[in-house]
């Protein structure tokens, strides 16, 4: 009996397995004829050609050449070059410390000297990883693969690049030794910033040949390629010793350091030491950024500033770091001709009024820098491009790089309200007119002037900056309703849990920055219309071809009548409110201070008809600043570039507006026509008197006269 269910037992494993070999048998087939029928085949064939070609006509020389890339000023003029530098660079195999080359292996490819070219126990793991967490965690790319990807193809993520990157590194081992793969990766291995090949790291990090850094220095460069974004030095110091540390105890487990060196070098120091060179330029660092993400956009990227959930937020973030470090290698690398809106005259300009008027603060940092900085940026009203961008004061310090213009996000006190206060609470019918009550509010702002008027203006609130009037409009007109005017445009650091009355104050969670605030005002100057600032007019290759180009599209976030009751309202601040010092002295202007709790961020924003600038000053890490005001040092520093600007430009009258809104309204509908210029020219053809338009066209006359007279000058 027993005997019987062992040989049922035993048959039935067998017909099983043969079922199983059938399944799989019938797999094979199917997915062989849907390869070569599906026209796979012809796609893989045609890659494995043109692999061996590549490789086939390949010198040692096609792994030490780079295309240099220029960047120009609006008038043409060459503003700075990028490039890679591998010829100047590049280390023959002798030349590279043996601790690199240990180092990039034990991290990057452990089984570098067994495999040909493609590691199939690796792929393996990362597809078992990949099953186990839903998400790619580990790679699989070999050195010699990611050497034939940096080389040879784009980095594109589709399984036609991979599968050619397999074939490129196949032909590679056939051709080349491993120490001279390990060479070629060495010297074209991306470490960030613009640096290329280990020599170069070691000249752009520690001022120093490799040949000369310790065992830790050379694990922290090799850190770095893996994700040139997310383990910067300069930004991410803390990712970069990490992975570091890991680097080393690798090292010591694969038998390649002892022990008591691995405890030294990881209880070493790291201290970066920039040669003097590598000056932060604002210019350089704001335009690069500009020209990478308008590269990410060319890829179909898709720039997003609200999540619904962190794990969306966290996908967006790694997706969002991986493309900016691709992007930012072609920058060095591509021979890109770069064309920019900066006017250099307006920059030095600009950098003057910010080192002039701050020169008596010359406290310094644990690190050396100036404790209080500044940050501006000026945009030309007329094309919407920036003009001029500075994101600190001029200092002699090697290796900082922080762009506050672009990269600091501050609270903006009261230079928010015209934007998402005042401009919605005219879209909702109020006008510069409007009687509003300024009294106190139980458990509510109180005014920073301890003054409360009663019955004035909607205009007579805003001059005078009062909070009360502020927030009564504010919870009026909803925080929801106040906050999607900076989603529309484009605010960064814009999260749900903000929408609460303290933002019509300026209360933020984590700030505006220079750049959002100049573009938001540009685009109240413009008519209501946005324009996303950005100083890229267009990309070539170095024959001419057109990369890209950028075009100011403009987005309707305010009604024409809205932005221009706006405008006139903001003049007051600058006739007879806090602004008042400020007005410029032949040119019509407007503006609106801005001033934090305890005196820790101070801002003037403001604008003529030609240009908008805004201005911020503060300490890096916030702390109270006595007489710190948005009258104070910002409206200095804005009031002495502006003046120096419009030196030669014909006066210019900000457009008028309609008595109200609704009347506005009320012509549209009567006239059936939407677009609400029309609506003015009809109406206003009608009472035979001047238009809009014409007041419109004189004063472009006047500027087209007033810049004639400049190209002249």
């Amino acid at each position: 009996m027993t005997y019987r269910k062992k040989k049922k037992k035993k048959y039935r494993l067998f017909w099983f397995f043969a079922k199983l070999q059938i399944v799989l048998i019938l797999f094979v087939f199917a997915a062989v004829g849907y390869y070569y029928y599906g026209g796979y085949a012809t796609q893989v064939q045609r890659m494995q050609k043109e692999a061996i070609a590549f490789v086939k006509e390949s010198t040692e020389d096609t792994f030490k050449s780079a295309q240099t890339s220029v960047v120009y000023d609006k008038h043409g003029d060459t503003i700075s070059t990028l490039k890679g530098e591998k010829d100047v660079y590049y280390l023959s195999y002798e030349k590279i410390p043996v601790d690199a080359c240990a180092a990039i292996v034990s991290i990057e490819d452990k089984k570098f000297y067994q495999h040909n070219g493609i590691d199939f126990k690796a792929i393996l793991r990362a597809i078992k990883a990949m099953i186990e967490n839903g998400e790619v965690t580990q790679g699989a790319s070999t050195i010699t693969q990611q050497l034939a990807r940096n080389i040879f193809l784009t980095q594109d993520r589709v399984w036609q690049r991979k599968i050619e990157e397999m074939f490129i590194a196949t032909e590679l081992e056939k051709k080349y030794s491993k120490t001279q793969i390990l060479e070629f990766y060495m010297n074209n291995i991306y470490f960030g910033n613009g640096y290329y090949g280990i020599q170069a790291a070691s000249q752009g990090y520690f001022n120093a040949d490799a040949e000369d850094l310790s065992l830790t220095q050379l694990a922290f460069l090799c850190a770095i390629p893996n994700n040139p974004t997310l383990y910067d030095p300069l930004t991410n110091m803390e990712n970069t010793i990490s992975r570091r540390n890991r680097i080393l105890k690798n090292m010591y487990e694969d038998g390649k350091i002892t022990q008591n060196a691995y405890l030294l070098a990881q209880a070493e120091e790291i201290t970066l030491n920039r040669p003097e060179h590598e000056k932060n330029n604002y210019v350089e660092t704001y335009t690069y950024n500009c020209a990478i993400r308008l590269l990410m956009q060319k890829e179909g990227f898709e720039f997003k500033t609200a999540f619904l959930t962190d794990s969306e937020k966290e996908a967006y973030e790694k997706n969002y770091d991986q493309l900016y470090a691709e992007c930012q290698k072609r920058l060095f690398t591509a021979g890109y001709r770069i064309y920019t809106s900066i006017d250099l005259d307006m920059q030095e300009m600009l950098q003057n009024s910010v080192d002039n008027t701050l020169l008596e603060f010359t406290e310094l940092s644990e690190e050396g820098i100036y404790k209080l900085q500044s940050a501006s940026v000026c945009i030309d009203n007329e094309t919407g491009y920036v003009a001029a961008i500075i994101g600190g004061r001029s200092q002699d310090f090697d290796g900082y790089t922080l762009n506050r213009a672009y990269q600091s996000y501050r609270q903006p006190g009261s230079v928010i309200k015209p934007i998402i206060v005042y401009a919605p609470a005219i879209e909702a019918g109020y006008t510069p007119e409007t009687i509003v009550l300024d009294e106190k509010i139980e458990d509510g702002p109180v005014n920073a002037d301890g003054v409360y008027s009663g019955e004035i203006t909607l205009r007579e609130s805003l001059a005078e900056s009062k909070n009360t009037v502020a927030w009564q409009l504010f919870e009026e007109v909803t925080p929801k309703v106040g906050m999607s005017y900076l989603k529309a445009m484009n605010f960064a650091k814009i999260a749900e849990e903000q929408e609460r009355l303290a933002l019509s104050l300026g209360g933020f969670t984590h700030g505006v920055s220079a750049v959002e605030m100049a573009a938001a005002y540009a685009a109240i100057e413009n008519d209501g219309n946005y324009r996303m600032p950005t100083c890229i007019v267009k990309i070539t290759d170095a024959e001419g071809n057109e990369i890209l180009s950028t075009k100011q599209e403009e987005k309707r976030v305010y009604r024409t009548t809205a932005a221009r009751m706006t405008t006139s309202m903001m003049e007051s601040v600058m006739t007879e409110g806090t602004g008042e010092e400020l007005a410029l002295q032949r040119m019509p202007s407007a503006g609106k201070t801005g001033t934090t709790n305890d005196n820790k961020d101070g801002w003037f924003v403001g604008y003529t008809r030609y240009y908008t600038t805004s201005v911020w000053v503060g300490y890096d890490m916030p702390e109270e600043l006595p007489g710190l005001t948005g009258s104070s040092y910002p409206g200095e520093i804005w009031k002495d570039f502006m003046e120096k600007c419009h030196r030669n430009l014909i006066p210019a009258e900000f457009l008028p507006y309609l008595e109200s809104e609704k009347q506005e309204k009320i012509r549209e509908d009567a006239l059936g026509i939407e677009d609400e210029e029309k609506a003015e020219k009809e109406a206003d053809a009608q009472a035979k008197e001047k238009t809009d338009e014409e007041k419109a066209e004189e004063n472009t006359h006047d500027r087209e006269q007033s810049e004639q007279q400049q190209i002249e000058h």
